[in-house]
């Protein structure tokens, strides 16, 4: 057993004799797997595997068991079930035994099958091979327990007492240490190395040591896994048969798995402090390379991306549709939106299906024909991802129609502390948007996708003031593509009544009064109610509840309620983002009133209009409309001569006069100041939109 003593970092020949063996049967080709995620199904595997005293758990190790054989093997063309099976036979079938001599000769057997993985993915590999017996085991013997048609009295009264038998302790410690040193090395193989020049202290034999101080441990990770085998397995086995008591093998059992654990504990605690210290040395010389990096001109994105990603192999991001793995020039010639938010956007189930309806499902994206690509980045609350965060990534990682990256875990704390102090992450999703040359041409976004959809590509921050120019108060912005009926109703030119309120009450007697009007003077309106901006799902289905005899009328279901609201907070952000104010910026007035009002418990809202280009709209809050209505005989009559809207502008502005032409009124005076000037004016008169003239006046040098 002890073939290179306690600490098998002391004894320089025989150790060195051993590093040139394992490093002569050491060839990696390129190929490699998750190490990390097997990992994470491997101690599934064995947590299940030994909790024996809950029925329920026993379905969940099949589950664990399949998801180690679907992991998949980057650069290989033989599955890792058939790669597992390779290995347990090794461990398994061929001839056994617990001297020196044997178990070094079948770990450097398995070093040679192995040779064209890292040693990271050897070590777990390994392992894997372990946990599968094992949970195989365990899992046929609590069957057996459990099914009182068997004869049950050859096995043990109690697995839960076998497992506080000294072998089985000594079992629990050196598995516990196994996992943690396998964990050092994963987290060693995956620094970017190739990448970042480490400093150590000026000299590359402190890294060349603790490279062979890695095959060293992962050596000793397969000797202990083998004395799993031999210990414990093997152990196992005759309880199936007949209780028997402790023996001579047992003793010598609990002995090597004690004594191959405290080893292993000295070689974790020098590579975890190793390791650290090149993990910091990583991080600080990888957050120094992305400030540089952000600040030069590139010919195109791949080295900015490989930086961005601290890439650990060739393909760090996944398909999520597909779940197959891509690399980098998958990005290469096309503007990158890198989405960055929490890992849980279930969470904001809203926003998410709205940002693929404004992506993904927008009819502009058949005119762009992909020439963008969104990356999911999620970031968890802390440093280390809890067990939910995963599960989280895992479901919407299936249904996303995005990239993401892959494994979440895999991006750098380098990157995160770039991403917050220079892009200015904190806990709302972002949108930051690279050109095809990796230049940020937007450090936010998700509001121009919000209002726009795929038709503010290539989403720079120019684009977003360019759209907004080109953009007018109409039912056609107010809607846009959030329900196609909707939609459809604006381009035929239809009366609409956009409305919303929290008052059941309010609500009630305003759709009773309006259908009044509406059979009176036999007027066609669509009439939308979308709710309110922070509604519970229950008190707007309380609602939608007073349907019954037409009472209340809406095309929009609870969720495209939301999107409006989302849609609305996101029109104002911009806005006041790009300098705008509410005293010179009618779209940011209208939108600002509608938000406020929708707070109020009591109040309701309406908006009408008409047709996609014209501006007459009309926004009338709560006690204005029902007083509209209760006087509905005394200006109804004037629906024909001036249409709907204008009517009701002549009751509630009785001193404006509605004419279907703009008139000659010239008197608004806008001075400049240097900041955007909004495009559009409103005549006060007849409710046109008003020319734009640049005058010119004298400079006057004594102001």
């Amino acid at each position: 057993m002890s073939f290179l003593g306690n600490d098998p970092f002391s004894q320089m020949p025989l150790q060195d004799f051993l590093i040139k063996k394992l490093l002569l049967s050491h060839n990696p080709d390129g190929r490699r797997l998750d190490s990390e995620l097997l990992l994470l199904a491997v101690e599934n595997v064995i947590f299940y595997a030994t909790k024996t005293s809950q029925v329920p758990d026993l379905h969940l190790y099949p589950n664990a068991k399949s998801e180690i054989r679907k992991i998949e093997v980057f650069g290989s063309d033989e599955p890792l079930g058939s790669t597992i099976n390779k290995i347990s036979h090794q461990i398994f079938c061929e001839s056994s035994g617990r001297d020196d001599q044997n178990q070094h000769g079948k770990t450097m057997s398995l070093f040679d099958l192995l040779g064209n993985y890292r040693w990271d993915d050897k070590a777990i590999l390994v392992l894997a091979a372990f946990a599968i017996k094992y949970g195989e085991i365990w899992l046929r013997m609590q069957l057996c327990r459990r099914d009182n048609s068997m004869v049950v009295k050859t096995l043990p009264t109690d697995l839960n007492r076998l497992l506080m038998e000294p072998q089985f302790k000594a079992f629990s410690s050196l598995i516990k240490i196994t996992l943690e040193v396998i964990k050092i090395v994963i987290n060693y193989e995956g620094l970017p190395l190739s990448q970042v020049d480490l400093d150590d202290h000026g000299d590359d034999d402190g890294t060349k040591k603790t490279k062979y101080q890695i095959c060293i441990a992962v050596y000793w990770i397969i000797r202990s896994v083998l004395a799993f085998s031999s210990g414990i397995i093997t152990d196992l086995t005759p309880y199936v048969k007949t209780e028997q008591v402790y023996s001579d093998s047992r003793i010598l059992t609990t002995w090597e798995l004690s004594s191959l654990a405290y080893q292993l504990s000295g070689m974790y605690n020098h590579l975890r402090n190793q390791v650290e210290k090149y993990l910091q040395q990583t991080e600080t010389k990888l957050y120094q390379k992305l400030l540089n990096i952000f600040k030069k001109t590139h010919v195109e994105n791949q080295e900015v991306l490989r930086w961005l990603f601290a890439i650990r192999d060739d393909f760090p991001l996944l398909d999520c549709p597909t779940q197959a793995k891509f690399g980098v020039p998958q990005l290469r010639s096309k503007v990158v939106i890198l989405l960055i938010s929490k890992p849980d956007l279930h969470h904001h189930i809203e926003e998410s299906l709205f940002l693929v309806q404004q992506t993904q499902d927008h009819p502009y994206n058949k005119t762009i024909q992909e020439s963008y690509k969104i990356v999911w980045i999620p970031i968890p609350a802390s440093n280390l991802w809890t067990d939910a965060e995963l599960r989280s990534f895992q479901v919407l990682s299936h249904s996303l129609p995005w990239f993401s990256i892959r494994p979440p875990q895999s991006l750098s704390s380098a990157v995160v502390k770039f991403v917050k102090l220079n892009w200015n992450y904190k806990d709302d999703p972002i949108m930051v948007v690279l050109d095809p040359n990796g230049t940020v041409t937007n450090y936010n976004a998700i509001d121009m996708v919000y209002i726009w959809g795929a038709r503010a590509y290539p989403f720079s921050s120019s684009r977003e003031i360019d759209l907004w120019q080109e953009e007018k108060w109409t039912m056609q912005f107010l809607v846009d593509e959030i329900d196609t009926l909707l939609t459809t109703w604006v381009e035929q030119g239809r009366n609409l009544c956009i409305y919303g309120s929290k008052n059941k009450d309010w609500i009630r007697e305003f759709n009773s009064k309006m259908k009044e009007m509406k059979e009176t003077a036999g007027l066609e309106l669509e009439m939308v109610y979308v709710g309110s901006r922070n509604p519970s799902n229950k008190n707007v289905k309380n609602i939608l509840a007073m349907d019954e005899n037409g009472k209340l009328r809406t095309t929009l279901s609870l969720t495209q309620m939301r999107f409006f609201w989302i849609r609305l907070e996101s029109i104002r952000k911009s806005k006041l983002r790009i300098g705008n104010s509410i005293e010179t910026d009618q779209i940011l007035r209208e939108v600002s009133a509608v938000l406020d009002i929708s707070d109020s418990e009591s109040l309701g809202w309406a908006v009408m209009g008409r047709g996609k280009s014209t501006m007459d709209i009309l926004r009338i809050e709560s006690m204005k409309i029902m007083e509209c209505l209760n006087k509905f005989p005394s200006w109804g009559q004037n629906i024909v001569k001036v249409g709907f809207l204008g009517a009701i502008r002549n009751f509630l502005e009785p001193q404006t006069v509605v004419v279907d032409k703009p008139c000659e009124d010239f008197g608004v005076s806008v001075p400049y100041s240097g900041e955007v000037i909004e495009e559009m004016v409103v005549c006060e008169k007849c409710k046109h939109p008003m020319k734009k003239f640049v005058s010119y006046e004298p400079y006057d040098q004594r102001v």
